[in-house]
C-alpha cells in the first residue's frame, strides 16, 4: 500500500461553515490541489463521502487499483476523506474509488475537479489553470463603476459546440479559434453580451450541456480551461459581457457522477417525488441539506471568480420553486403547510442572490422562470428572490403565436400583441428568442411565419422589430439573427451559406441596426424596467393590426414614437396623436430596402398637424408602410405653438 500523508487544506472554521451550509468557496479546499509538502511536490485531495466505509484514490497513476492510495476520514464527524500523495502531477488522470457501506465499491469523478478527460471517458484531471494572465482589468474596472447605470442588454445565445463546424460538420471550433470568430462576429453584430449554454463538463453532447457532471470544470470537447478564460478574456477585451448558463436545478445519474455518491442519495433526495425529475429522468438536489447549499452556491461563486463572468442565467427556475411541477395528484409531498411551494429551494435561492449580490454585486443573476410566481426579480428584502432579471416566455409565447397566425385574422387577435404591457414592469423582463423555440419539431423562426417567401421574411422583421423597441432587455440563439431556415441541428452547426441569399443577408443587417439602435438610445434602455418609459398611443386598431406607442428616456428630448403595421396592406396616410414636439424623422423601418423589404419609407421629415387625434392636440401624418415597424425621432425638442389650446381641450374631452 502506498503511503499517503496526513494533510488537511480544512481548519476547523472551515468545517463549521461548510455543515453550516455557509462556506461558499469550497473549490479552494475540497477536491484536487497541487501543492508542495515539506519540499516534496504532490496533490492533495478532499472528497465529502460521510456514508463510505473506505476512500481511495485510483488512477493512471496506479493502475486504477483501489486501495493503494487510501484517504483518511477527519475525526470530526465532517465526512470529508482527504490526503497527500506525492509525485501526482498536473495533468494526472484520477476518480476516487468509493466503498459503500454494503460493501460495493463505486469509482467516482471528482465533484470539484476543475478539469475531465474529453467524454465519453469519465476521468477527472488534476489541473492548475492559476497560471493564466487576464487582460481585462479595464473591462471589470468599468463593468464596477456602471454597476447601478441604466444599460442596453443585448444577448446573443449561442452552443459553443454548433455555432460553427468545420470538415464538413465533424468539428466544433475552440475555445481560442472561437475567440477570433465568435468575438469577432458579436461585435460586427453590435450584441453587448454573450451567453453560453452550459459550458461545465457534460458526459452526453445531445443533452446541450444541461445534464452536468463536472460543475467546476469546463468541457474538455474545446480546450482547456486555460483556453475559456482566453475566450471570456477576449471577449472582456472587446467590450463584450459573458453570461454563463448554469443549471442547479437536476443533474444526471451517471455512474461517476453525483447521483448515489457514497451509497447513500447524498446530494439529492430519497424519496423519488422529491429527488427525481420526471421531464428530465435526473436528479433533483437536495436543497434542504447545508452542504449540497455550499456545494451549488461555491459553484456560483467559482464562475464568477474564476473565469470573470459577467452574470448567471439560473436554468429551469420554475422546476426549482414548485413541488408539483411536472407532477400529477400523488406524485409530490406537499410542505409542511400543506402546500405545493419548494420552501428549501426557494430559501436557496435567495441566499444564492444575496451571496452573489454582495461578492459579486456588479454581476447579473438571471431567471428562467416561466411562471406567475412574484417578485422573482425584485430584493430578498423586499419578499422577491433577488434575481436581477427574468425570462419574459409569456411575451414569447403570445408573440410567437400571433406572428405565425396569417395576417388576415390577426385582426382577432390584436390582444396576443398587446397583452404583455399589462404586466411588463411587474418584473425586470429579458426578452427572449431562445434555443428553446428551434428544437423538437417546432421548425425555426423563418418557418413559422405565414405568406409568401417576402411576407415571412417581412414578418420576421417586423417581429424583431417590435421585440427591440418593446421594454425589456434582449435575447436572440445564434442563426436567428441571419433567418436560419432549418431547425437547430447541434451535429450540423448553423447554415451560414444562408447569408448569400438576399433576404438572410437583411434581416442580419437589420438585427445589426437594431442592436446599434437599442445601444445608442436612450428612449430604448435607461427606462426599459419601468412605466415611466412607455406610453400607448392606440392599442386598439384591430381593424388594421396597427399599435402604436412611444419609448421614453429620462429627458423629454429622448423619446421615439413607434408604429407598427402587422399586414401587408399600405396606407398612404395614417394619423397618429403625437406630442407637441416640432417635427418627427424616421430613423429606422424594417420594410426598408436595404433589408430586403420593399422600400416603402418615410423619406422626408414628418410636420404634425393641428388635428385632435388619440386624445392629442397634433396629429403625425405618416405612410404606413406594409408588415413593419417603424420607429420615428423628434428632430428637435422646441414645442410647436399651439393656438385656441382651451377649446381644443375641451373638444378633447368632449370626444372622450
Amino acid at each position: 500500500m502506498a503511503n499517503v500523508i496526513s494533510h488537511s487544506l480544512f481548519t476547523d472554521f472551515d468545517v463549521h461553515l461548510f455543515r453550516a451550509g455557509k462556506h461558499f468557496k469550497l473549490y479552494e479546499k475540497l477536491g484536487s490541489h497541487l501543492l508542495t509538502l515539506d519540499g516534496v511536490e504532490g496533490t492533495y485531495f478532499a472528497v465529502w463521502a460521510p456514508n463510505a466505509t473506505a476512500v481511495s484514490v485510483i488512477g493512471d497513476f496506479n493502475h486504477w487499483t483501489k486501495g493503494e492510495h487510501p484517504l483518511t476520514a477527519r475525526w470530526d464527524g465532517s465526512g470529508i476523506w482527504e490526503g497527500f500523495i506525492a509525485g501526482i502531477e498536473h495533468g494526472t488522470k484520477y476518480k476516487y474509488s468509493i466503498q459503500a457501506q454494503n460493501g460495493k465499491y463505486l469509482e467516482k469523478g471528482d465533484p470539484y475537479a476543475r478539469f475531465w478527460e474529453v467524454p465519453p471517458n469519465t476521468a477527472s484531471i488534476v489541473w492548475n489553470a492559476d497560471d493564466y494572465k487576464w487582460k481585462d482589468k479595464k473591462w471589470l474596472s468599468k463593468r464596477k463603476k456602471e454597476l447601478n447605470k441604466p444599460k442596453p442588454y443585448s444577448v446573443y445565445e449561442v452552443h459553443l459546440g454548433s455555432w460553427k463546424k468545420f470538415d464538413y460538420g465533424t468539428r466544433s471550433l475552440s475555445y481560442r479559434e472561437m475567440a477570433d470568430d465568435l468575438v469577432n462576429y458579436v461585435v460586427d453584430m453590435g450584441f453587448t453580451h454573450v451567453e453560453f449554454m452550459p459550458v461545465m463538463e457534460h458526459p452526453y453532447f445531445p443533452s446541450w450541456g444541461y445534464q452536468i457532471t463536472g460543475y467546476f470544470a469546463p468541457t474538455s470537447r474545446f480546450g482547456t480551461p486555460q483556453d475559456l478564460k482566453y475566450l471570456i478574456d477576449a471577449f472582456h477585451q472587446a467590450d463584450i459581457g459573458v453570461i454563463l448558463d448554469w443549471v442547479p436545478s437536476h443533474f444526471p445519474e451517471d455512474g461517476h457522477g453525483l447521483a448515489y455518491f457514497d451509497g447513500t442519495h447524498l446530494y439529492e433526495h430519497a424519496d423519488p417525488r422529491q429527488g427525481f425529475h420526471p421531464d428530465w429522468k435526473s436528479c433533483i438536489y437536495n436543497y434542504g441539506r447545508n452542504e449540497v447549499r455550499s456545494f451549488l452556491i461555491s459553484n456560483a461563486i467559482f464562475w464568477l471568480e474564476q473565469y470573470h463572468a459577467d452574470g448567471i442565467r439560473v436554468d429551469a427556475v420554475a422546476s426549482m420553486l414548485y413541488l408539483d411541477y411536472s407532477r400529477d395528484e400523488g406524485q409530490w409531498i406537499p410542505n409542511q403547510y400543506g402546500g405545493n411551494e419548494n420552501l428549501e429551494a426557494i430559501a436557496f435561492l435567495k441566499e444564492l442572490n444575496e451571496t452573489v449580490g454582495r461578492e459579486f454585486p456588479d454581476a447579473t443573476m438571471i431567471a428562467e422562470e416561466s411562471t406567475s410566481w412574484s417578485g422573482v426579480s425584485r430584493p430578498t428584502f423586499a419578499g422577491g428572490l433577488g434575481f436581477d432579471q427574468k425570462w419574459m416566455m409569456g411575451w414569447m409565447h403570445d408573440t410567437l403565436n400571433y406572428f405565425k397566425r396569417d395576417t388576415i385574422y390577426r385582426q382577432f387577435h390584436q390582444n396576443d400583441i398587446t397583452f404583455s404591457l399589462v404586466y411588463a414592469f411587474s418584473e425586470n423582463f429579458m426578452l427572449p428568442l431562445s434555443h428553446d423555440e428551434v428544437v423538437h419539431g417546432k421548425g425555426s423562426l423563418i418557418s413559422r411565419m405565414p405568406g409568401d417567401r417576402w411576407q415571412r421574411f417581412a414578418n420576421l422583421r417586423a417581429m424583431y422589430g417590435l421585440m427591440f423597441v418593446h421594454p425589456g432587455t434582449k435575447l436572440l440563439y445564434m442563426g436567428a439573427e441571419f433567418g436560419q431556415e432549418t431547425e437547430w441541428n447541434l451535429e450540423r452547426g448553423l447554415d451560414w451559406h444562408y447569408l448569400d441569399g438576399r433576404f438572410h443577408r437583411g434581416v442580419r443587417d437589420l438585427v445589426r441596426d437594431l442592436n446599434q439602435l437599442y445601444c445608442s438610445t436612450f428612449a430604448l434602455y435607461e427606462q426599459q424596467f419601468k412605466g415611466e418609459g412607455f406610453e400607448w398611443i392606440a392599442y386598439d386598431d384591430h381593424k388594421n393590426s396597427v399599435i402604436s406607442f412611444l419609448r421614453k428616456g429620462v429627458k423629454e428630448k429622448d423619446t421615439l414614437l413607434i408604429v407598427c403595421n402587422f399586414t401587408p396592406n399600405t396606407h398612404e396616410t395614417y394619423h397618429l396623436g403625437v406630442p407637441a414636439f416640432s417635427k418627427w424623422k424616421e430613423i429606422l423601418n424594417t420594410n426598408h430596402a436595404r433589408y430586403g423589404g420593399s422600400g416603402l419609407v418615410n423619406e422626408e421629415e414628418l410636420v404634425p398637424i393641428q388635428e385632435l387625434k388619440h386624445g392629442r392636440e397634433f396629429a403625425l401624418p405618416i405612410k404606413l408602410s406594409p408588415l413593419s415597424v417603424m420607429v420615428f425621432q423628434p428632430t428637435s425638442t422646441r414645442k410647436l405653438k399651439v393656438k385656441k389650446q382651451a377649446s381644443l381641450k375641451k373638444n378633447v374631452l368632449a370626444k372622450e
